[in-house]
């Protein structure tokens, strides 16, 4: 009788997965949830358009749906959220002031972004949370450019952490130079600047995730956008109007599977009906750099964002440095990628990373224990990660940190070990893919 690959042990309220790789390559297709970026921004944008939106594809996990939480508390009405479509009818611009605190959850995008939606609204009152890794993430860098619009916020420590007080106000346009690029920064002063009359810019040091532009001006805001010098305009104030979304799987999602066959002798893999908007697709450059065998086919565009199928087949990796204006392209990955490094000849650098301590955990000082109790050789470095590959690998007992992206990147890296790993917290990974241990299962039969 063959051993199960994967054993989920309930702990309440925590989960444990046991993993007990049988060397197999992974075979099959298979398709990953909705990208979990246009599913928070085609709830919002839903949220306070006039009219009725349709979403197909909308990601179920537990960070869209405490999007659609608060929206519905601030007035918006939604359909079932396991329908095949989901329908928002938006309030039309004027959120309704809610009778209790919005709860975030765990997604910093929510509260990101909503800030500055809840900022722009004269005369309504609101108060946001989150859960205990949300109110220790620094909520400054959106803060501090919304405060110079006119913005009335109070937090913790100084108005930099959640639980946040926000009294709506008129708001007035500004230029705003962020010292980051962040697609959530961006996003967020957007957002603001929609019901302002005058034009909203923000310039980046590098180019983030256009996810946001691209819905709003599919919504009919007045977006405008100059490449050379990383800037975004809205021209306020705009009139949003529902819209049909479909929404790509999302390519962070994929990325645990691309590395997962790029790792596993003899894998042959097709991720169909992925989002590759080139903002996100910085995870296929750095692997493409370790000479993983990756095919995108079936190219194509879906509701204004480009889609393909993605084959990955298993070759032998080498190492490569990751840096520079790579990193915005492929930050929600640095964590999977650190894991084909441990596969790859030589040894892997990446740098200017400093971006992941400020994430649901520090994913830098997380993956450099966690890896290592597994027998990774990996040295943690003050913006990131230096790991030598080919080092033999050992089944452990690991922890996610309640972080969804360290508990399935330490799930395929234990395919690469000798031996069970036991993943502690492993229920963390439903904040963006809840089906992943199922997937896991099918892949690797």
């Amino acid at each position: 009788m063959t051993e199960s690959l994967l054993e989920i042990i309930e702990q309440p309220p925590h989960q444990v997965w046991r993993l007990r790789p049988r060397g197999d390559g992974l075979q099959g297709r298979i398709q990953v949830p909705g990208d979990k970026s246009i599913s928070h921004r085609a709830l919002m944008l839903g949220a306070i358009a006039q009219g009725t939106t349709r979403i197909q594809g909308l990601l179920l996990g537990e960070d869209p749906r405490s999007t659609a939480r608060c929206f519905q508390m601030m007035g918006a009405k939604l359909s079932d959220l396991e329908g095949e479509w989901v329908t928002v009818e938006g309030v039309g611009g004027q959120l309704r002031e809610p009778a209790a605190v919005l709860d975030a959850g765990n997604s910093g995008t929510t509260l990101r972004l909503m800030l500055g939606l809840l900022a722009s609204q004269p005369e309504r009152f609101f108060c946001v949370t989150g859960d205990e890794s949300l109110r220790s993430r620094p909520m400054s860098r959106v803060i501090l450019p919304l405060t110079r619009m006119g913005a009335a916020i109070w937090g913790r420590q100084g108005h930099t952490l959640a639980p946040l007080a926000v009294q709506g106000q008129s708001l007035r346009p500004i230029h705003y130079h962020s010292p980051i690029a962040s697609a959530q920064v961006k996003s967020c002063i957007l957002l603001a600047g929609l019901g302002i009359d005058g034009q909203t810019t923000v310039t980046e040091p590098s180019l983030s995730r256009d996810h946001s532009e691209r819905m709003l001006r599919a919504f009919g805001a007045e977006i405008t956008t100059d490449t050379e010098t990383h800037s975004v305009t809205v021209s306020g104030p705009a009139r949003l109007q529902g819209q049909t979304v479909v929404v790509p799987g999302d390519i962070s999602s994929a990325a645990f599977w691309l590395v997962a066959a790029a790792t596993v002798p003899g894998s042959d893999l097709l991720i169909e009906n992925v989002g590759v908007n080139p903002t996100r697709t910085g995870v296929l450059e750095a692997l493409q750099h370790m000479d993983a065998d990756i095919t995108l086919v079936n190219e194509r565009q879906v509701t204004g964002e480009p889609v393909a199928d993605l084959r990955v087949r298993y070759r032998p990796l080498k190492a490569c440095k990751l840096a520079g204006d790579l990193i915005p392209r492929l930050i929600d990955e640095v964590p999977i990628l650190a894991v084909a490094a441990l596969a790859a000849r030589g040894t892997t650098v990446i740098r200017d990373a400093a971006e992941l301590r400020v994430k649901e955990s520090d994913r830098l000082a997380v993956m450099a224990t966690q890896l290592g109790k597994m027998g990774g050789q990996v040295t943690e470095l003050p913006d990131g990660l230096e790991i030598t590959g080919g080092v033999p690998l050992k089944g452990a007992e690991v922890d996610s940190h309640t972080d969804h992206r360290i508990a399935m990147a330490l799930a395929i890296v234990a395919l690469q070990a000798q031996g069970a790993t036991q993943i502690s917290r492993a229920e963390a990974a439903a904040v963006s893919y809840p089906t992943f241990s199922q997937t896991l299962a099918q892949v690797c039969r």
